[in-house]
């Protein structure tokens, strides 16, 4: 099996061969072409697509299988499905939900290498909660990390107290990255969450007050401590281009990636619909979903091929460093996928891309080599 496109470093056409489902010769070729080249995207959170919801009262295996299937057809071939706030005996239903679908289907299993639980660990203080149910957050319990199972291995948490940072630092012993979201905590306690492990942030720059104090605050430890790599919406609706650009530059390229945070409504027709958590919501054509009647923001619904294309425009980014942010850098977080390199992973996408288009268009998808229609 061979694959060609175009590198979005040096604008050659390139031809990869694929051996036993990992990336063989990679060579440089004359044969003129249209479609860029690049690994598939990693996403290292995401609730929901095209109608398919993890976080469901009635999640099931086909549940999963199908949100895989409709995320890697939009090249996304690593999907870290992402569990909120909820009680223990619906986070444990979900995980057992996920768990099935990767030992039925081993495609399953290599698209999803892991869990992100976002919370309950959260701040319960209205604007860093979020959308978050106040009902289930709940102080940080290393135990309940213990009967989640090995399958998760990223948490969000808020460490605005002792219990968290002592969450942070006994799960990271026991292999479990914490991630620092949905928080109103000092920027001491942030400093002291880093120190005692947490590795990243969540969607920075949202999840936080409508008004904080211009310094010190949360946002700035954070952007500030190169030990903390940080995750963004790129959207073009959760951070306006200025904010987006400007935390770019202080984090840096190499310690930022990008994110979805999708929910089930991501791919959706516009219109109105009604959901579970928040009730009447609207979608519109540029995938701002917003509760009726508001300007407030109902969670993200665009998937990470048009957040990279709309990364790309807010913050002047090259298509390969937009690309990065969406591959190789979160690929850190799993097992070192996103890299178009001899031996890695062969999952792999063909895209159509210029300047100031809203998303990649996605043309070919490999997965471990094959096809997916």
């Amino acid at each position: 099996m061979r694959i060609s496109g175009r590198d979005p470093a040096t604008g050659r056409t390139l031809r990869v061969s694929v051996e036993d489902g990992q990336i063989g010769a990679i060579t440089e070729t004359d044969a003129p072409t249209d479609l860029w080249l690049a690994p598939g995207l990693v996403d290292l959170q995401v609730n929901g697509f095209a109608g398919h919801d993890v976080n469901a009262a009635d999640v099931d295996e086909a549940t999963v299988t199908a949100l895989v299937d409709a995320l890697r057809r939009v090249g996304t071939t690593t999907v870290v499905p992402t569990i909120v706030t909820a009680p223990e005996e619906r986070i444990r239903a979900a995980l057992s939900a996920i768990a099935r679908a990767r030992g039925a289907d081993p495609l399953v299993a290599r698209a999803i290498p892991y869990v992100h639980v976002e919370g309950p660990f959260l701040s319960a203080e209205d604007g860093p909660r979020g959308v978050h149910d106040a009902r289930h957050l709940r102080p940080a319990d290393i135990e309940e990390l213990r009967r989640w199972g090995d399958l998760v291995r990223m948490v969000t948490i808020s460490p605005h107290d002792e219990a968290a940072i002592d969450f942070i630092a006994r799960a990271t012993r026991r292999g479990v990255r914490c991630s620092i979201g949905h928080t109103h905590a000092t920027p001491e306690q942030i400093t002291r969450a880093i120190d005692a492990g947490a590795e990243l942030a969540t969607h920075l720059g949202n999840a936080t007050y409508t008004v904080l104090p211009r310094h010190p605050n949360h946002l700035w430890t954070q952007l500030a401590d190169d030990r903390l790599h940080a995750g963004f919406i790129g959207d073009g609706h959760h951070l306006p281009a200025d904010t987006f650009r400007a935390m770019l530059r202080a984090k840096g390229v190499e310690r930022s990636h990008l994110v979805s945070d999708a929910t089930a409504l991501a791919g959706m027709p516009p219109g109105r619909y009604r959901t579970p958590v928040g009730g009447d919501v609207e979608l519109s054509a540029d995938g701002r979903l917003s509760y009726v009647g508001t300007p407030l923001l109902a969670g993200a619904s665009r998937s990470l091929a048009d957040g990279v294309a709309t990364a790309i425009t807010m913050a002047g980014l090259t298509l390969a460093t937009g690309l990065r942010l969406a591959t190789a850098n979160p690929g850190r977080f799993a097992g070192g996928r996103g890299l178009l390199r001899p031996g890695r992973p062969a999952d792999l996408i063909t895209f159509a891309w210029q300047p100031g288009d809203s998303t990649l268009d996605v043309r070919e998808v490999l997965v471990a080599g094959h096809p997916v229609t």
